[in-house]
């Protein structure tokens, strides 16, 4: 197979338990372009993402197409992310237990048959209930997908490429998020929604075979009475309670999250609607995606040594457009608070995987993210479901300005471990 060279003769140094691939043909070290195994999950990554990028639009139009009704569009949505958000921590364990790129290849097979199960019910204007089995299977093939993205690219670069890696990445990320959209709602209004939930099916198929071509080396033969799933999910757990410089962020980012989505998913629109319109909500949406494809281009030639200070204080910007929309600001304000939140999230974004790609051991990656997201996303339904109420009873522009601030404090708190303001790239230390 194509990438089989650049892992012959591997062996591991060790660097506080860390271990760091070394390539005997020193492609894992250099630009991550040059590793033919890192092209196919770029190339598998642009093609899976033009796709997902395109679907909830697609899915909202075209479920609201066929039902008329918003219940069952949030029915849809919350069978697909309540089994995601449930899968990730077993994705994590069979993340770090078998190969992750036949991890990549399985769900974006399976994510694919379910999203083609998606189109066929609605270009056939089926009842909306088989929808929901639908959307579980999906969600769940997410769930074990997120895990094994986290760890893979440690398996196919190393050192300085990490970074470089994590930002083309998000860079292409970005850009996907940034054109899907618009790709979907010139389909949605042309041919119908079903068609591009198609061509989402598609796209994770062909990313299939993209992952396919990694190639990575075959996983140790397991010998018998071995560690079993459960226990190398506690040890996963153990890990992840005993670093403080990971399990603090995690919370931090609990409570961003549940404050941030909130506010800009939920209230932002309502906000909008009778401020700046919907014209300029579209603007200020495609800001924030300019700041954050702007700032991962320029990640991939920026390195900043001790990167976790500068990364969770920037993050401080991501509450200006929260607190800018309980203002009642224009659209001009909202733009460039937006642009910057972009940037301070994609900022921190290269970083941390960066970071904990760097420093959590190899074969603990897969988990240690599962656990990373997991408590990160859990509270963001239920500060979704408690904002509408908060806001009868406040008003909009009160928990608006109320979400910001305490994203804001939420963000600087991780500052507070020692550890965590400690850690050099370079130095691989914590």
């Amino acid at each position: 197979m194509p990438a089989a060279d650049a892992f012959e003769s591997r062996d591991y140094e060790s660097s506080r338990g860390v271990g760091i691939p070394v390539s005997s043909a020193g492609l894992a070290y250099g630009w991550p372009l040059r590793s033919a195994a890192f092209r196919w999950l770029l190339i598998g990554q642009v093609v899976s993402l033009a796709g997902s990028s395109m679907s909830p639009v697609a899915l909202a139009f075209g479920v609201l197409e066929v039902t008329g009704s918003a219940t069952w569009l949030s029915a849809v949505t919350a069978a697909a992310l309540v089994p995601m958000v449930a899968t990730l921590l077993l994705g994590g364990g069979i993340a770090d237990r078998y190969r992750r790129d036949s991890v990549l290849v399985f769900t974006s097979l399976g994510a694919g048959l379910t999203q083609a199960g998606v189109a066929l019910v609605l270009l056939g204007r089926h009842h909306p209930a088989f929808l929901l089995p639908l959307a579980a299977c999906n969600g769940i093939f997410q769930g074990l997908t997120k895990p094994a993205l986290r760890g893979i690219v440690s398996n196919l670069v190393a050192g300085r490429g990490l970074q470089q890696a994590s930002s083309l990445l998000a860079s292409v990320g970005n850009a996907t998020r940034m054109l899907g959209p618009t790709a979907a709602g010139v389909l949605t209004a042309s041919v119908g929604g079903g068609w591009a939930i198609a061509a989402d099916a598609v796209s994770f198929l062909l990313a299939a075979g993209f992952f396919a071509r990694m190639s990575l080396p075959a996983a140790p033969p397991r010998t018998e009475g071995g560690s079993t799933m459960r226990r190398e999910l506690r040890e996963g757990w153990d890990y992840f309670s005993s670093q403080p410089w990971i399990w603090s962020v995690t919370p931090a980012f609990a409570v961003f999250n549940a404050s941030n989505m909130s506010v800009w998913q939920i209230l932002g629109p309502v906000i909008a609607n009778d401020t700046i319109g919907v014209e300029g909500w579209g603007v200020v949406l495609s800001a924030r995606g300019v700041g954050a494809l702007l700032t991962g281009v320029v990640m991939v030639r920026v390195e900043v040594r001790r990167p976790m200070v500068p990364a969770l204080s920037s993050m401080t910007l991501g509450a200006g457009p929260l607190i800018l929309l309980g203002a009642g600001a224009n659209t001009l304000m909202l733009a460039a608070a937006a642009f910057m939140a972009g940037v301070a999230s994609e900022f921190f974004t290269v970083v941390w995987m960066t970071v904990t790609n760097t420093l959590v051991p190899e074969r603990l990656l897969s988990r240690i993210g599962a656990h990373d997201e997991f408590w990160s996303f859990v509270p963001i339904p239920i500060g979704q479901l408690c904002t509408p109420m908060l806001a009868a009873v406040f008003g909009t522009a009160a928990v608006a300005v109320t979400c910001g601030a305490v994203a804001a404090v939420a963000m600087l708190t991780p500052l507070m471990v020692p550890a965590l303001r400690k850690i050099e790239i370079n130095g691989n230390s914590v």
